[in-house]
């Protein structure tokens, strides 16, 4: 690496996610974007040349150069600059190929490798078929999951990976995440709560510059368990929950019936809402912010940014795909990306 490069801002790597899916054409949609929403250079770890193709299909202006990750700055005015893959894409847009999963998980690992070497200051990830993938053997619920894994395996940092799904209207975060509704009630408990509510307060502190973040806690139950006539939950897990965080200093509050917790009014009081499980975070934040919300992954030694979407197969190749939610996943991963170290030197 040169002077030059080490003195500039590392770019963000971005993941192929799956080929067949909107990945790829989200992301050629987004370089052409990039002076309209102010991007800040990034690569795509992916194939050139199944890129290329999508791009002529697709009518995009969109050139595609293959580089390494340090020249991203010097090729990003003039080009989308890829990091090339070991081999070739096999499917086709809609058309995913089992063939394919070993390259979708390529990218995610080379992508946090180079944040672990330096050269990218954070991962954006394209969205995935965890489907297809454990067709392939992946063994992780999910992203999240993964991650954990390597923030462990490349950093020796034991990463507690927590899923946030962010707006500039409503940030939420599951404490069960890609599990069974039955299994909820099982999985749940005071320690899981006050773990996974000790990194948002952490992360929304370091990362989002927030002195004092205000968490609500989800209730479980309908009203939050009705002082017990719908289920103890709320009494014997959620509330000692709360009482732990706040004396911990972190302000937490709740728990809170669910149903009323979303309204604008209700949003005003808190920063992030802690909530029981998927889709009671999920519904409320897709509902406000469908295009522009962006999957954080805190918890982790280093940045991750996700869109708030799947691969959408059924308009994959079509033109149709927003890449609304990417670029607002690229616009934070570079808000809350730690400077590098000698650029202020």
């Amino acid at each position: 690496m040169t002077a030059a490069q080490r003195s500039s801002p590392s770019p963000a790597a971005m993941t192929m996610g799956d080929p067949s899916g909107i990945g790829p054409e989200i992301a050629l949609k987004a370089w052409a974007e990039r002076h309209k929403q102010s991007l800040p250079p990034f690569f795509i770890l992916a194939d050139p040349e199944h890129l290329s193709r999508l791009a002529r299909k697709l009518r995009l202006d969109v050139p595609v150069r293959t580089c390494e990750p340090g020249e991203t700055a010097r090729v990003f005015a003039t080009a989308l600059p890829v990091v090339a893959l070991s081999r070739p894409v096999v499917g086709t847009p809609g058309k995913p190929a089992a063939a394919d999963a070993a390259l979708t998980i390529e990218s995610i690992v080379r992508a946090v490798e180079l944040v672990h070497a330096g050269m990218a200051a954070s991962v954006v990830t394209n969205p995935i078929s965890k489907d297809n993938l454990y067709k392939a053997g992946f063994k992780h619920p999910g992203h999240t999951e993964f991650l954990g894994e390597l923030a462990d395996r490349l950093f020796h940092a034991p990463a507690m990976p927590v899923m946030m799904l962010w707006s500039p209207e409503l940030a939420v975060v599951p404490v069960t995440i890609h599990i069974a509704l039955a299994q909820v009630f099982a999985q749940l408990s005071v320690e899981r709560v006050v773990d996974t509510a000790r990194v948002v307060a952490h992360d929304l502190k370091t990362r989002f510059g927030m002195a004092k973040p205000r968490l609500a806690i989800a209730g479980l139950n309908p009203h939050a368990g009705e002082n017990g006539a719908m289920g103890r939950e709320d009494i014997d897990i959620l509330q000692p929950a709360v009482a732990a965080l706040v004396g911990e200093g972190i302000a937490a509050s709740g728990p809170y019936p669910a149903d009323t917790l979303f309204h604008a009014a209700a949003r005003a009081r808190y920063d992030a809402a802690i909530c029981m499980y998927h889709d009671q975070a999920l519904i409320p934040i897709k509902t406000l912010a469908f295009d522009s919300a962006v999957n954080v992954t805190l918890g982790l030694p280093f940045v991750r940014t996700s869109p708030d979407h799947g691969t959408a197969y059924d308009i994959a190749g079509t033109g149709k795909a927003s890449s609304a939610s990417l670029v607002a996943a690229l616009q934070l991963a570079a808000r809350i990306a730690p400077a590098p170290a000698d650029a202020a030197a």
